[in-house]
């Protein structure tokens, strides 16, 4: 089995999971480097070696595995980061490394919800035409120009940064970083008159006040399923991430 130090641990990061895998990774005394995409403006500091930024397609990340002698990566991704999650893929059979995927399981509508699901961002935009309403867009910044093609409806929006630019004539912006409670939701959607709220199936807890907040207002949510990706192998936690990779040849220093 390998020692510590033959271990190098690449965290595709960036979500809740990703943190908490983090902490654990750290706390084992574990070689690992926790890698941000830079899409925000004031990450979350983490208990590991960190880069910020991306690594110039599947060609620049094989080449980063190889001059950082990664071991093993975990992509801890967002599950609507396809394109990173393809190049890692990707990049890991390119370099023979061993690689999973850590996952959080999707929303599932259950008793009073009501979803009307589409199968991308392109196809949200299209069930948005219509009558003007008042919606909570549950999407990020990065979208925010292509929702710009439904100019009529007043946008409630929520992002961790001050953006520099809203490309829609009507919005709301409100900067705040999660998790938040269905209770803090509803208040939020109660004080802007939110008649639907647009939403990625990104699962997990710190993001799910807004859907339990439209189902005790009873409102309905336009739900954006996850991109489709190639086989890999997934796993739920961090716990099972750890499981991973000492069945993978991992001393974890316990």
């Amino acid at each position: 089995m390998p020692h510590l130090a033959n271990t190098n641990i690449l965290i595709l990061g960036g979500t809740t999971e990703a943190n908490a895998l983090a902490r654990a990774v750290a706390a084992r005394g574990l070689n690992a480097t926790y890698s941000y995409a830079g899409r925000v403006d004031t990450p979350r500091p983490q208990p590991l070696p960190t880069r910020i930024g991306g690594f110039g397609g599947v060609v620049g990340l094989s080449a980063y595995i190889r001059d950082k002698t990664v071991t093993h990566v975990v992509d801890a991704t967002h599950p609507f980061a396809a394109q990173m999650s393809r190049n890692a893929i990707a990049a890991c059979a390119d370099t023979g490394t061993a690689l999973v995927a850590l996952v959080r399981p999707p929303w599932e509508a259950c008793a009073g919800d009501n979803w009307s699901r589409v199968t991308d961002i392109e196809g949200a935009v299209g069930a948005l035409a219509g009558p003007a309403k008042r919606i909570f867009l549950a999407v990020g910044r990065l979208h925010l120009d292509v929702f710009a093609a439904q100019p009529q409806h007043h946008y409630l929006l929520r992002l961790v940064d001050e953006p520099q630019h809203i490309p829609m004539p009507h919005a709301d912006v409100v900067v705040a970083r999660g998790p938040f409670s269905g209770e803090d939701d509803m208040a939020l959607m109660t004080r802007h008159d939110t008649q639907l709220v647009v939403s990625k199936n990104a699962g997990g807890s710190g993001a799910r006040g807004k859907i339990d907040a439209a189902r005790m207002l009873g409102l309905p949510v336009l739900m954006i399923d996850r991109p489709v990706l190639p086989t890999r192998r997934e796993c739920a936690t961090p716990d099972q991430v750890l499981n991973w990779l000492a069945h993978s040849g991992v001393n974890l220093g316990v």
